[in-house]
């Protein structure tokens, strides 16, 4: 029986010592002007010390050293079950460092330890393992062509991709980029957030320490406009995979278009609709589930059902469930092992919330509960839960996301008024229907413009399934076998075959 006492975070996170280098060719080092940005944690606005920041000498160094990691073959001239093992023992690697990540990604962007421990370190863990275990079992093909000719089809490595990550899942994230860009062979570029760039610069040195070359995975740190920029613009950078707003994703491709129309794979924003049926018998085990995947993460989700479309017969008694259901993701303390609801990742983007409360309540939306800052005496950045009712499709908090814990209730009399609501945004990432009718919820399902459509739940998740988005919730998809895609090039390769002479 283990009868150790549970972590003291607090102690933990005092004794830590950050290292906030850059890491190219498998080192750490400063930025090339030496200039540094202090890293301030949203829990209580500690310094959590200097990290370097990165600008276009950085990005080229390290673009410099992924290129000829790759053209030299010591990663991509590996055979599949080379690199397999390889990328297992890194998966291995970041389970080890469970306590040390976990840490480093709660103080980093604010997310309750307990989430960081059971969620966010697991599961960078196991995409790195699945796409190591998939990587020897991609088959390439030989197409149907005429008796006197072979045709070859080939699935090859880009080159050098570049990565570029947001803050709400900074592993997590990351991880979808770097396993089946890694697992096929590429050379690998990563800017992590400049609001969460910890776990990422710690995960570059523990893919050395497993056994992947130096020079195939690089992080560099700084700000968007500086060292993402000089990535997404670079003549040598093959591929981007970027996650972030829509509004930095078109940036993305104005930059491939002005560089050397690299491939992007843009997963971007959402704004994803709920669509609540007066025949689903359990409301309330509906509004216990829509607001813990709303409230989760602080509402720091590109998925977060954050428009509510509920059928007007039980909307009164819906807003009442799910207004009860609030209070229990109230803030509290991140490092503390029982809190559910942590702190927005920083003062900028508390403002930001705070600001589409305020425009809600402007527009004529009424607050059911919650609204305000919380936790003020300690420091950091803390919202309350909050629910709107008497939401209006075209009011800004229906319309834009707010990446933060906003739930909007809006009522519809027809399934084609909720169709037509759920639709009429400009996202389209993910969707749920909730409904007892088997019929109602294909053809509700069939008839959403998402990527993801959901029935009867939300947060059903796997790595086997694809996450992407419809319209402007960006192009591609992360995970599942479908992600090699982005990250390999197709070849054909011809060969005649003479007939026999007679």
């Amino acid at each position: 029986m283990n009868t150790a006492p549970p972590p003291n975070w607090h102690e933990r996170a005092a004794a830590l010592r950050i290292d906030g280098r850059i890491v190219i060719d498998g080192q750490r080092q400063a930025a090339a002007t030496g200039e540094t940005f202090d890293n301030l944690s949203p829990i209580d606005g500690r310094s959590l010390g200097p990290v370097a920041r990165g600008r276009e000498a950085d990005v080229n160094a390290a673009v410099k050293s992924a290129r000829a990691a790759f053209e030299d073959g010591r990663w991509a001239g590996k055979p599949p079950a080379v690199r397999k093992k390889i990328l297992q023992r890194f998966a291995d690697k970041i389970l080890a460092a469970k306590d040390e990540l976990a840490l480093l990604e709660t103080l980093d962007m604010g997310k309750p330890i307990q989430y960081s421990l059971a969620v966010d370190v697991p599961s960078t863990a196991r995409c790195i393992a699945w796409y190591a275990e998939a990587v020897d079992k991609v088959y390439d093909e030989i197409a149907p062509t005429a008796a006197n000719s072979l045709a070859l089809i080939t699935r090859e490595p880009m080159g050098v991709i570049g990565v570029i990550v947001p803050w709400n899942y900074p592993m997590i994230m990351a991880s979808w980029k770097l396993g089946p860009a890694l697992a096929a062979g590429n050379s690998v570029v990563l800017k992590p957030s400049e609001k969460s760039p910890l776990t990422a610069l710690r995960l570059a040195e523990l893919a050395v320490e497993a056994g992947i070359p130096p020079g195939v995975f690089n992080v560099v740190p700084g700000y968007g406009a500086e060292a993402g920029e000089a990535l997404a613009l670079h003549m040598d950078v093959d591929a981007i995979g970027f996650t972030g707003s829509t509004r930095t994703g078109r940036r993305m491709l104005e930059y491939a278009g002005r560089s050397n129309l690299k491939r992007v794979y843009n997963e971007l924003g959402g704004k994803s609709a709920v669509l609540l049926f007066p025949d689903y018998g359990n409301l309330k085990g509906a509004a216990r589930a829509i607001a813990g995947s709303m409230f989760f993460n602080q509402g720091e989700s590109c998925n977060a059902p954050s428009r509510v479309l509920v059928h007007e017969s039980i909307a009164e008694r819906f807003v009442e469930l799910v207004a009860a259901e609030a209070p229990k993701y109230a803030p509290a303390d991140p490092l503390d092992a029982g809190t559910v609801m942590g702190a927005v990742v920083d003062t900028t983007q508390l403002t930001t919330v705070l600001g589409y409360i305020e425009a809600g309540r402007s527009e004529g939306a009424r607050v059911v509960t919650g609204g305000r800052q919380a936790r003020l005496e300690s420091g950091g950045c803390y919202v309350e839960p909050t629910v709107f009712d008497g939401v209006d499709n075209e009011m800004k908090i229906a319309r834009e996301e707010i990446f933060g814990p906003v739930l909007s209730v809006i009522r519809f009399s027809t399934e084609a008024e909720a169709v037509a609501l759920a639709n009429s945004s400009a996202y389209g990432l993910q969707a749920s229907v909730w409904s007892d009718n088997l019929s109602r919820a294909h053809r509700v399902a069939r008839a959403l413009r998402a990527g993801t459509v959901h029935v009867n739940q939300y947060d059903g998740d796997d790595m086997t399934v694809p996450f992407g988005g419809f319209k402007q919730s960006g192009n591609g998809r992360d995970k599942s076998l479908h992600a090699f895609d982005k990250y390999t090039e197709l070849k054909t390769t011809w060969l005649r075959i003479d007939a026999e002479a007679p």
